[in-house]
């Protein structure tokens, strides 16, 4: 059974370009344009992937209510915000409720598909556990799977979305050392990222090891410069 992609979109033209570019790679779309209808779709089949705009018709944070109720049913699901909020206050509250992406419009339809495509690849290599420990990396209590973009802190799985994996990852490339903010944010690979972004992406990290043990310190703030993975 091929991929299902959700699509909630309340502009009939976008939602229709976006539908087009992704079955032209090969997924099924289940297209939606408000909160009640994509609700009532996740009830009959739930996607494997979901592209949310945030303001649907003349509810202003109908996306952000949409994540909560995927992640709530599935918290491993991909979720991709696509929107055109870009404020900064958005791009954090969208991170926080646990988002994989967030994407301003417009976007290219090419890049979109890909980033479909990648996140797809990295869920499956995560479900695989053959493949987490074929390739997984040991640092300290920590260990990293770069294929699958997953840690475990001593033993119990810590599920990142890709782009705290990413920071996550070149923070311990050289643990004692300092890393500072702009290296941070190219790990992020995306734009329109600012120290207050780096910060609540460190928030949630730090706050997904403490979960896993209340004993955890080993993220470290280097005040004005970035961070320090102390082992």
């Amino acid at each position: 059974m091929s991929k299902l992609i959700a699509i909630v979109e309340d502009d009939p033209d976008q939602r229709a370009n976006y539908t087009d570019a992704i079955v032209g790679k090969g997924y099924d779309v289940a297209a939606y344009s408000n909160r009640q209808e994509a609700l009532e779709g996740f009830g009959k089949r739930m996607p494997d992937l979901a592209i949310l705009d945030i303001i649907l018709g003349e509810e202003v944070d109908a996306g952000f209510a949409l994540c909560r109720e995927l992640l709530a049913r599935n918290p491993t699901l991909p979720v991709i915000f696509l929107t055109e909020r870009i404020k900064e206050v958005d791009k954090i509250s969208g991170l926080r409720l646990g988002a994989w992406d967030y994407q301003s419009k417009p976007i290219s339809l090419d890049y979109l598909a890909e980033r479909i495509s990648s996140l797809l690849r990295i869920n499956e290599v995560r479900a695989s556990t053959d493949s987490r420990d074929a390739t997984a990396r040991q640092i300290g209590d920590l260990s990293l799977d770069e294929d699958a973009l997953l840690a475990a802190w001593r033993g119990e799985r810590i599920d990142l979305s890709g782009t705290e994996f990413r920071m996550l990852a070149k923070l311990v490339r050289a643990p004692g050392h300092a890393v500072s903010y702009e290296t941070l944010m190219n790990a992020t690979l995306q734009s329109l990222v600012t120290n207050n972004t780096i910060n609540t992406h460190m928030r949630n990290i730090r706050k997904k090891f403490e979960k896993a043990d209340s004993d955890f310190a080993c993220i470290k703030s280097e005040y004005g410069f970035g961070y320090r993975w102390a082992s």
